[in-house]
């Protein structure tokens, strides 16, 4: 039987660069927004199991297992149902969508017997904007249309009718405002639909069609993979990781959402459920670097240039030049709103769309944002003037304003502090600026720019903690951050000064569990929400390059294998990972993959070289086109 609730890492990811959705192991899909990946859901079973709308095909009639892989290199999904009478598969993808934005988006899933003889259910429930509108089912053609006042979505099917003798081996019904469809298929049997959004009129897709389609999306998906520059020890974790950050990439602009779900829990039964399909400056400016190590310039460049269009709007306006989140198209509108009628993934309310987090000052998105802007510059992907004389307004009024409190980087809603995190990445956005000024001869604030990095650095030190023996999570407080971690990464201190080494001491005594980091104790520093969560991934990848780069090498190859084990069984990571090793939070999270790429990039460079200095890792996969 079929769980009202699958675990969230029963799930594989599909899309085609546009949007995406979620496929559990019992066949079902069970996430799905249209056109993007902030649009409405239009199946969300995921998060409310009798409201949502949902996409199932699955046996019927026999008891099965399931196993899911990925085709090997591509986006392609495979769910296998084992059965004393047969096995069976449900092959899902996404046509790319890789072009200019599009509200023509497709779901292909093929279905098919390869050993003796199954009977399968399809059954296709669609339920419009969170479950709120209502729609029309439609008889088109060979297939059907479900229309809603703001989108169609149109059922075409897939070859000839089978069948078995003088009879047809399916039968389809209308159920509520669904379509139920029942088929047995024998060995070597192929069936399958195409959903596709758009009024068009149904058709029928012949079987060559559905192959044609089907070779076309796996030559996109292993010419993509076959770009990569990794030659390291963890290749396949690597590629499985870029893949997923490629899935969560919108193409028209290149920008990548957090996570293509909203309303999964960090805790069950808790309050901290958030929207995360949106593209955050912090996470994607991460990615700049997991993006050029492994060769993938051309998309690195693509989201500097979105980063750059935001600075460009938001320089000389009366807020900060840049917001610390944006729609995938650069809009800023995200109201955050509380979906009542939904029930909450295993009853995790309140379910929210927006993000109210959005109008927050979080000074390190600066750092984060330069220091993407930096890696691209040493790089070829030079700044031209304008965006130039722009980067430097930022920067002056950077200068103005590191020393105010603000909401730091977990986006607390406790109120605002002067965070430590947010002060070095303040330090590492004016040393970044100073370095590409230096570089090229551009006008500068220079002596302006030197003096406030030089005091950020002088109040950070400052504010050490004497009885910790550690840097702390704010002033005033005695609270570890596991934030501080980047601290030797970006270059702010080196990682074998015993004041950072004390800091690491500390942090592995009180936010380590085995491989698993928290990110804070909420407990200790309340951040105006109930409820505890769980280790943050994020977090332990960063353990594992602080580890790497203060001598502890052989640990830290260590915590790294463990924490490959905490991945669902496609390679997969949600936002944390729970006591017992289950994933939490939005599924899956482009910071847990990133991060996964950089600690797997710069340790294989460590272990090869010994402990220190990484930098000459991005020259050495510099792709040469």
């Amino acid at each position: 039987m079929a769980k009202r609730y699958p675990d969230i890492s029963d799930h594989g990811l599909i899309g085609d660069l546009q949007t995406a959705a979620l496929v559990s192991t019992d066949g079902t899909i069970d996430w799905f927004c249209s056109p993007r990946f902030d649009a409405p859901s239009v199946f969300g079973s995921l998060i409310d199991s009798q409201k949502g709308g949902f996409f199932r095909i699955r046996p019927v009639g026999m008891e099965y297992v399931t196993r899911q892989l990925y085709l090997p290199d591509t986006a392609i999904l495979i769910t296998r149902f084992l059965t004393d009478a047969g096995v069976g598969e449900v092959i899902d993808f996404m046509p790319i969508a890789e072009g200019p934005a599009t509200d023509r988006h497709a779901i292909v899933r093929m279905v098919r017997v390869v050993r003796g003889e199954m009977t399968f259910e399809g059954e296709i429930q669609p339920r419009f904007d969170y479950g709120r509108a209502p729609h029309r089912l439609v008889p088109s053609g060979p297939g059907a249309k479900f229309v809603s006042d703001d989108l169609v979505l149109t059922l075409h099917r897939v070859g000839d009718p089978i069948l078995h003798g003088d009879e047809r081996a399916g039968k389809v019904e209308v159920v509520d405002r669904g379509v139920k469809v029942t088929i047995t298929l024998r060995a070597g049997e192929l069936t399958g639909v195409m959903l596709e959004s758009g009024d068009v009129d149904a058709r029928q897709i012949s079987e060559d069609e559905l192959i044609g389609t089907f070779l076309e999306t796996r030559r996109y998906w292993r010419r993509w993979n076959d770009r990569s520059t990794y030659t390291g020890r963890w290749r396949e974790m690597v590629a499985r990781s870029a893949i997923t950050l490629k899935l969560m990439t919108y193409a028209p602009t290149g920008a990548l959402v957090a996570a293509p779900t909203t309303g999964l829990p960090e805790q069950i039964g808790g309050e901290r459920n958030w929207d995360y399909r949106y593209t955050w400056i912090r996470d994607a400016s991460f990615s700049v670097y997991a993006l050029l190590s492994l060769g993938y310039q051309d998309e690195a460049e693509a989201f500097v240039g979105w980063l750059l269009q935001r600075i460009h709007e938001g320089v000389g306006s009366d807020t900060a030049p840049l917001r610390i989140m944006y729609r995938v198209d650069g809009s800023s509108d995200l109201a955050e709103e509380t979906l009542d009628h939904l029930a909450g993934y295993r009853k995790s309310k309140p379910v929210r769309v927006g993000n109210g987090a959005s109008d927050q000052v979080q000074l390190d998105i600066f750092g984060e944002a330069m220091d993407s802007i930096h890696l691209a510059d040493t790089h070829g992907l030079e700044l031209p003037h304008a965006g130039w004389m722009k980067v430097r307004e930022m920067l002056d009024w950077l200068c103005d304003h590191w020393d105010t409190p603000e909401e730091g980087i977990w986006e607390t809603r406790g109120g605002p502090q002067k965070f430590t995190y947010g002060r070095f990445m303040s330090w590492v956005a004016l040393d970044r600026g100073i370095r590409i000024a230096r570089s090229h001869g551009r006008p500068a604030s220079m002596t302006r720019w030197v003096h406030e990095r030089d005091r950020i650095y002088e109040r950070i030190m400052e504010s050490f903690d004497p009885t910790r023996q550690a840097f702390v999570q704010h002033e005033g407080s005695d609270v570890l951050d596991a934030s501080l971690l980047l601290m030797p990464l970006m270059g702010f201190i080196t990682p074998r000064d015993p004041m950072w080494m004390s800091t690491l001491e500390a942090i592995d005594e009180s936010l380590v569990s085995d491989s698993l980091v928290y990110r804070y104790d909420p407990a200790a520093a309340p951040d105006g929400l109930r409820g505890s969560e769980g280790t943050f991934t994020l977090c332990s990848f960063w353990y594992v390059d602080a580890l790497a780069r203060s001598g502890r090498l052989d640990e830290a190859r260590l915590v790294f294998e463990k924490m490959l084990t905490y991945a669902n069984h496609l390679g997969l990571y949600a936002e944390e990972i729970g006591l017992t090793g289950e994933q939490l939070g939005n599924f899956p999270q482009a910071f847990s993959h990133l991060a996964l790429i950089n600690a797997a990039v710069n340790l294989d460079y460590q272990l090869d070289h010994g402990s220190g200095d990484v930098e000459p890792v991005l020259r050495r996969g510099r792709r040469i086109d």
